[in-house]
């Protein structure tokens, strides 16, 4: 058992549990305002979701009614640009825009009523042609029915992001300390919170659990059930190759078939690409990084394995060869899988968990952490240094969804 005696004890004003993207940035948002910042993080930064992802972004603007998805990934894209070019660090980050290529008709007759209902709302996207989409895309198949472009998407690097954001809060004060894993938190009688580590004890006024589908483990340590669910995203790469790709890369038919077939239950989130073991549709992002590699991946699965499946890997590049035929010539190099946190409805937990004092969350991202996660650390960081929640975090307020553990009497 540990006691105090045998480890280090140290106090900090703010805890952050969790150091991927969302973690991070709420540090690094927490230390401008002048707070003082620890990071637990129980591996290395980025070595989970946020740093395993594409890193493409799928932003179409503020509309004319911003909501909390496009205030999410528009607010992201303005911190993307500030980390890059104001504080200057090199994520890669360029607005290349974002391509969905269409197959088949009826993806077509879809998404030309999504897009034009869309763009009534103030949205940024087109339906280009397959002719118009290869002058901005060469290497696009002709057999497509068209593509659904994105403007103001793009891409940057998921790591060197989410270590710029420690490294900015680090320059700030925080404390950043990896291969800390929590093994567990005691809230105590004077309103504190007591983590005990691997590594050490802390002790904290103000706790942030930031630790993607993990948060539902911590929050059983503090008595709370938090349903995020662990949803398996896997992806391949070639190896480095001239410059054939130029814009974030996706595919229309998983967005056709889950607007046809929403299906969800307690133990089950929305946009699967399996029920079970059984695939349901073939889901594609992908792009080509600035050393030349041609990332992709796809599937959604619930699992908490982060092994890659060779099927499912294989799938998703036949579905990309349909789309670029070119890489039917380039072999797999490596493959790798990592854990989102989806919820049922996909709508995100960020805000006061009213169970205890001073206890704040953000997840449930679902497959957008990495375009989301940066705003999603921003607006946490605002609640906490104000006392309140930005009214934008209405839909997000955890009491939607996390409630205290039920203990049997018996």
């Amino acid at each position: 058992m540990l006691t105090d005696d045998t480890t280090v004890n140290a106090t900090t004003e703010i805890l952050i549990i969790g150091g991927g993207i969302t973690g991070t940035s709420t540090a690094y948002f927490l230390t401008q305002a002048g707070h003082e910042v620890t990071v637990l993080e129980r591996s290395e930064l980025a070595s989970e979701a946020s740093g395993l992802n594409a890193g493409t972004l799928w932003q179409i603007g503020w509309g004319t009614s911003p909501n909390l998805s496009t205030t999410l990934s528009m607010g992201g894209l303005e911190i993307f640009k500030t980390i890059q070019s104001e504080l200057g660090y090199d994520i890669e980050f360029r607005q290349s825009g974002a391509l969905k290529a269409i197959q088949t008709e009826e993806q077509l007759d879809f998404l030309q009523k999504e897009v034009a209902h869309l763009k009534s709302q103030g949205y940024s996207l087109e339906i280009l042609t397959t002719r118009d989409a290869q002058s901005i895309e060469p290497e696009l198949s002709s057999t497509l029915s068209g593509c659904l472009y994105n403007p103001l998407g793009g891409s940057a690097n998921p790591v060197k992001t989410t270590r710029a954001f420690a490294s900015a809060a680090q320059q700030r004060g925080a404390r950043i300390l990896t291969n800390h894993e929590v093994s567990t938190i005691e809230y105590l009688d004077n309103g504190t919170y007591k983590i005990v580590t691997n590594k050490g004890i802390f002790q904290t006024k103000t706790l942030v659990i930031a630790a993607g589908p993990w948060c539902r483990s911590i929050g059983l340590m503090l008595g709370l059930h938090i349903p995020v669910f662990p949803v398996r995203g896997q992806m391949w790469s070639t190896g480095p190759i001239p410059t054939r790709l130029f814009h974030a890369i996706g595919a229309a038919e998983s967005i056709h078939y889950w607007h046809n077939n929403p299906y969800s239950n307690m133990d089950t989130p929305l946009e699967l690409t399996h029920r079970g073991n059984v695939r349901l549709t073939r889901h594609l992002y992908g792009r080509q990084t600035h050393d030349g590699e041609i990332i992709f991946g796809g599937d959604r699965q619930l699992s908490s394995s982060k092994t890659p499946e060779e099927a499912g890997i294989e799938v998703n590049r036949t579905h990309v060869i349909e789309i670029f035929p070119f890489l039917r010539q380039f072999p797999i190099k490596r493959t790798w899988a990592g854990l989102m946190p989806f919820t049922q409805d996909l709508k995100p937990i960020i805000g006061k968990i009213p169970q205890h004092e001073n206890l704040y969350i953000v997840t449930g991202l679902s497959s957008s952490g990495f375009e989301q996660g940066p705003m999603s650390g921003k607006l946490l960081a605002d609640c906490i240094h104000n006392g309140n929640p930005p009214p934008i975090l209405s839909s997000a307020d955890p009491t939607r969804q996390v409630t205290a553990l039920v203990v049997d009497a018996d």
